[in-house]
């Protein structure tokens, strides 16, 4: 087993983490939306050992960070479309599917057989930093145990991968709390894959046109299948009366709930609890426990805490 090092937010902490990259370590970083687990997106063995850490489906791609604009053509072609909204939004929660480029130097165990790449330019500066100091693509999905409560903070890293991976970068909790929002690019008017934490609304306001919707089933970016972000025991939403044994969690002027994810109403500061709730929850009511969610509207952010609230209840 791995002695798992947590390193400080410093400069030589970054340092450290890019010689973890190079020689094909793995290596837990913080981002705006959760932390990934990181590692050389060009070697073979590198994506290997992500999809080992996280006992995740060979099928299900992943992100690679990018630290500029600039290096995308390295590995995806840019369309006009994805031009426009990385002018927008980039850096920033947001991914954008674009064709694999020919001869791109990617591990094929990052597109899992795709002929599309999923490209992230992140706008945490911890993540920016070591970017910057490795010099190319890293592939990192949440650093979590695939299935399982994404992280949100170094300590939930470690819960679930402790003597997996190399090194985690504490740079204290993410301040997004939901993955990044997914759009394919490859055409003319972006198609939402995944809610995130870039509200669809937002988009659609700032480029004047409907987002359309995905067009099959099938899984063509991360993040997309039935069951994911899960505790160990059962998920009710849409809850009002919980039973008396359910750990109940609340949204604005909720009576009776243990915790809440804004006693507000703020969609925003739910999002960023999230995961940071589902993962008290979960300790507290165990496998066998249930977990009761109150109702979150489904307008702006409030779409992606209750795409990633199904997939927690969704069968597994």
């Amino acid at each position: 087993m791995l002695q798992t090092l947590t390193l400080p937010d410093t400069a030589d902490a970054i340092a450290q983490g890019a010689a973890i990259l190079r020689r094909g370590g793995l290596l837990a970083l913080p981002t705006e939306t959760v932390y990934g687990l990181a590692g050389d997106a060009c070697n073979d063995h590198a994506v290997a050992g992500i999809f080992a850490a996280k006992g995740r489906p060979s099928f299900n791609p992943l992100i690679v960070h990018l630290a500029a604009l600039e290096q995308v053509p390295d590995y995806a072609d840019l369309t006009p479309l994805a031009r426009q909204l990385a002018a927008a939004f980039w850096p920033g929660p947001l991914t954008l599917v674009l064709p694999l480029r020919a001869g791109s130097p990617l591990s094929p165990l990052v597109t899992a057989g795709l002929d599309s790449v999923a490209i992230r330019l992140p706008a945490h500066p911890t993540a920016r930093a070591l970017l910057t100091a490795f010099g190319g693509g890293i592939a990192a999905p949440s650093a979590n145990p695939s299935g399982r409560i994404s992280p949100v903070t170094a300590r939930h890293v470690l819960d679930g991968l402790d003597g997996r991976i190399d090194a985690v970068i504490d740079a204290g909790a993410c301040n997004v709390g939901v993955e990044s929002t997914i759009l394919d690019a490859r055409g003319d008017t972006p198609r939402l894959l995944r809610e995130g934490g870039l509200a669809g609304e937002t988009i659609e306001e700032a480029r004047g046109t409907r987002l359309l919707p995905p067009e099959t089933s099938s899984v063509t970016a991360p993040g997309q299948l039935a069951s994911h972000y899960a505790p160990r025991g059962r998920v009710r939403l849409d809850v009002t009366a919980p039973d008396a044994a359910e750990i109940y969690i609340g949204f604005g002027p909720t009576k009776g709930a243990a915790w809440t994810l804004s006693a507000s109403g703020d969609l925003t500061e739910a999002a960023a609890n999230l995961f940071h709730i589902l993962h008290k929850a979960d300790a507290e009511a165990g496998p066998d426990g249930s977990i009761a969610f109150a109702p979150i509207p489904e307008i702006g952010l409030g779409r992606a805490i209750n795409d990633r609230l199904r997939r927690a209840a969704a069968p597994r």
